[in-house]
């Protein structure tokens, strides 16, 4: 014997002693069901599934396997999943149970790959009364660790119902691991983890209807795991409602919506945590048709205001039983009118129109919500007729509208018209406008409970009444005279529409509609801008709107924005509203620029005996951008008042500096800026000799005083705002300048010297023609070198004349602070002579 041997029977000794009882003894107090695997599947009645794509293996204790070392010690079911393929499923079945008391099946599992990989899923499976399989009622799947965890199962399936549980192990796509199952265990009290559920009763409703399961559970947290209910076929429902009742149980409601014929089957509830599931006994959903009749009723008689029916109830479609019978009746030209509740074979249906087509069907019901069934095939008759007996009463009106008016008049049944074949004619006239009268007669639906003149025109008297013919007689109504209601006036004239602009109001007048269609009430004028000439001006805000009394054809539109278009819309109305807008556009005169203040501010910044140097400032445009900037100069003089900067006319004539001279005019516009020179404030010197958009701006004369003005000028169209300020004053200087003359007489100065130049030149032209003369006669031999001498000094001096003139002329227009011709030039005493006689 060896060692092992020895051991044992101590061993053996020692557990017998001991107080806590062996699992084989504990066993003895389970239901049956339960097993160890010591013995392997088949000692406790467990079968593999014949259908599975492979077989779970048994792992003996006191058999060598070939599992790694790290596995669990003892006898188990195992599956290997690296041995098939992903997605096959190896199923192994418990024998089947019926359960007369409480049932808690507990087991152990694991999921273990050496590599910590996903070997598979484990699935549990219940099958009742050996019918299809449905989902999974608890599962788990991925690496559980190398030790035995236990879950529990809390079968509620009762007598004499039986179920069976099968476990399900599912290949995964790692195929890397084990799924193995030990020591389940058929208690015989219930679950510590898992809820059990009361009995799940079956459900019965009418097709169409909304169906209810309610599954009520106890155990201790079973309102937070996860519920469901399963539909036999393998459908998942989500609960819809949980209910906690107490502490140790709660309520579960499901809802299938409209159910029909295809929803019926069988549902039980399902719960899951992570220690294990509860699943309740299959309850079955019934649907029943409600019952519709095959045929249809049955004329027996007829009459000019009954019919007489059998109904035909006894043939139908759908479910029973039938706890009610109805008629439902219609004129076929109309809607359902009545539905009367029968308890006998026929029915006669009384107070029907004479001459009149129906439709006759008869409702079934059978119990319970929604159980009356469709309307069976119709039966379609028509009740008899005779010739009319008297002529209609007085007209009813029903309604009054502006331009319709609907007229009522008692029922036209048998005792009257004894015929639906019939004519109902409706005869009208009126006087409207000037002395315009139209009359007319209108042939009405005979069937139509309302009869409707239309085309009327509103706030008129109107004449009416009304004239029954059939192929026997006429008979005519008495005469009603109803007047119109008002309507919704008409548009206001376009061509009376008038507005008047200014630079920031408008003023529209115009005149009340052609059609005022009843009282006008009020005008409503509203108003916004579409476009303008600046940029500046917002022209998409909302409309405004203004209204008037009726009175009131005019108004004064204030606070607008200068050079702006705007939309107006005018409408009148009536106590039955407005009628329609007529526009008109409107364009609101500019406004001159808004210059900056320069009041007591002097904008000189530098001044010379010729320039003065002026700050200019932009302005601000009003109602169009501006155009331009234009610098004026006015010369002072003693006679002249000066104008008062800011209460000025502007200068709206430009006048250039020599058009002054030459005009007398006291100003001249010095220069003109587009309006991009000047985008912030920025200096400008006056009389800096240049030349600015066409205007020269000339030296200023040393003994004048000037006004120096600025001006900024907006221009749109044909519209032109001009606004200026003066903006500095130069004093006239009290010592003559040393180099700088008066522009005025440098330009005299000029012309003198030219005219002089001129003359000088003729002199000596004719000059040498003389001597030429008198030397041809006396020197004949020498004639050729006197005249080619005489023609070189000639072209000397005319080419020096020339140079000395187009010299001065080139400094007059490059440089007009020049001082004279003269200082350019070395002339000879007598041409000194000349231009001093000229001066004088």
């Amino acid at each position: 014997m060896d060692t092992a041997t020895a051991v044992l029977p101590a061993f053996l000794a020692l557990l017998l002693l001991s107080p806590w009882p062996l699992l084989g003894s504990a066993q003895g107090q389970f239901s049956a069901g339960g097993c160890t695997f010591d013995d392997g599947p088949g000692a406790c009645d467990y079968h593999q599934d014949l259908y599975d794509d492979f077989e779970w293996v048994h792992v003996s204790a006191q058999e060598p396997h070939y599992l790694p070392p790290e596995m669990p010690q003892g006898s188990y079911m195992i599956v290997d999943s690296s041995d098939h393929d992903p997605g096959e499923k190896a199923r192994l079945q418990l024998p089947t149970m019926k359960e007369n008391d409480t049932h808690c099946i507990d087991f152990s599992y694991l999921l273990y790959s050496q590599k910590g990989l996903n070997p598979g899923t484990l699935n549990i499976l219940v099958r009742v009364n050996k019918g299809p399989l449905a989902n999974p009622i608890w599962n788990v799947t991925g690496f559980t660790g190398r030790d035995w965890l236990r879950a529990e199962l809390a079968v509620s399936t009762f007598w004499p119902n039986e179920y069976q549980v099968i476990f399900e192990a599912e290949v995964s796509g790692g195929r890397s691991g084990y799924i193995a199952i030990d020591d389940i265990q058929v208690l015989s009290y219930p679950c510590d983890k898992s809820p059990h559920f009361l009995r799940l009763g079956d459900v019965e409703v009418n097709a169409g209807q909304n169906a209810t399961f309610q599954c009520i559970a106890t155990g201790r947290d079973a309102v937070h795991n996860k519920l469901w209910l399963q539909r036999r076929n393998g459908e998942d429902i989500p609960v819809a409602q949980t209910k906690n009742i107490n502490h140790r149980r709660f309520a579960a409601s499901f809802r299938l919506q409209e159910v029909t014929k295809t929803d019926q089957d069988l549902y039980r509830c399902v719960t899951q945590s992570e220690r294990g599931s509860g699943v309740s006994n299959f309850a079955q959903l019934i649907v029943r048709e409600p019952p519709r009749p095959i045929a249809p009723p049955q004329l027996l008689g007829v009459g000019p205001t009954y019919l007489l029916i059998q109904l035909n109830a006894n043939s139908i479609i759908g479910d029973g039983p039938i706890i009610l019978k109805e008629v439902e009746y219609r004129m076929t030209s109309g809607s359902w009118t009545e539905t009367h509740a029968v308890n006998a074979p026929t029915y006669k249906l009384w107070h029907l129109d004479p001459d009149t087509e129906y439709e006759i069907r008869v409702l079934l019901t059978r119990p319970g919500e929604g159980g009356t069934g469709l309307p069976g095939p119709p039966l379609i008759t028509r009740t008899k007729c005779a010739e009319p007996m008297r002529t209609p009463k007085t007209l009813k009106i029903a309604e009054i509208q502006a331009r319709r008016i609907a007229v009522d008049w008692e029922s036209l049944g048998y005792n009257i018209t004894r015929c639906h074949t019939f004519n109902v004619t409706i005869c009208y006239h009126y006087f409207h406008g000037h002395n315009e009268s139209k009359a007319d007669c209108l042939d009405m639906d005979p069937k139509a409970p309302q009869h409707v003149v239309n085309h009327l025109p509103p706030y008129t008297n109107v004449s009416l009444k009304m004239i029954l013919t059939n192929p026997e007689g006429r008979k005519e109504s008495e005469e009603t005279i109803i007047q119109t209601d008002e309507d919704v006036p008409g548009p206001v004239p376009v061509n009376s529409l008038q507005g008047t602009s200014f630079e920031n109001k408008i003023f529209l007048n115009w005149k009340e509609p052609l059609d005022p269609n009843g009282i006008i009430t009020q005008y409503e004028v509203s108003y916004s801008s579409i476009r303008s000439f600046d940029p500046a001006v917002p022209v998409a805000g909302p409309p405004q709107t203004v209204s008037n009394l009726w009175n009131s054809t005019h108004h004064v539109f204030m606070h607008l924005h200068p050079g702006t278009t705007y939309q107006f819309f005018i409408r009148a109305s009536t106590v039955k509203g407005f009628g329609p807008a007529t526009a008109i556009n409107v364009t609101t005169n500019i406004s001159a620029p808004t210059l900056p203040d320069y009041e007591g501010v002097d904008a000189s910044l530098n001044e010379t005996a010729t320039t003065i140097t002026v700050l200019l400032r932009p302005a601000q445009a009003k109602g169009a951008p501006i155009s331009a900037y234009q610098i004026v100069v006015e010369e002072l003089h003693s006679h002249r008042t000066k104008r008062e900067a800011g209460a000025m006319e502007c200068y709206q004539v430009p006048v250039t500096y020599q058009n002054s001279l030459s005009g007398g005019a006291p100003y001249y516009f010095a220069a003109e800026l587009p309006p991009g020179n000047l985008p912030e404030p920025a200096p400008f010197t006056v009389g800096d000799n240049r030349t600015y958009q066409g205007f020269w701006n000339p030296p200023l004369a040393p003994r004048k005083g000037y006004n120096i003005y600025f001006q900024a000028m907006s221009s749109v169209e044909k519209e032109t705002k001009t606004q200026c300020v003066r903006i500095a004053t130069k004093a006239a200087a009290t010592e003559e300048p040393e180099v700088i003359p008066d522009p005025a007489k440098q330009t005299d100065r000029v012309v003198k010297i030219a005219g002089i130049s001129a003359g000088i030149l003729v002199f000596i032209l004719l000059l040498l023609v003389v001597i030429l003369i008198v030397k041809k006669s006396k020197l004949a031999k020498k004639r050729k070198d006197a005249m080619g001498n005489t023609r070189q000094e000639m072209t000397h001096m005319v080419n020096a004349m020339d140079r000395s003139y187009a010299d001065q002329s080139t400094l007059h227009a490059e440089d007009p602070l020049s001082i004279t011709f003269m200082d350019q030039h070395n002339f000879s005493p007598r041409c000194k002579f000349f231009i001093k006689i000229f001066r004088k």
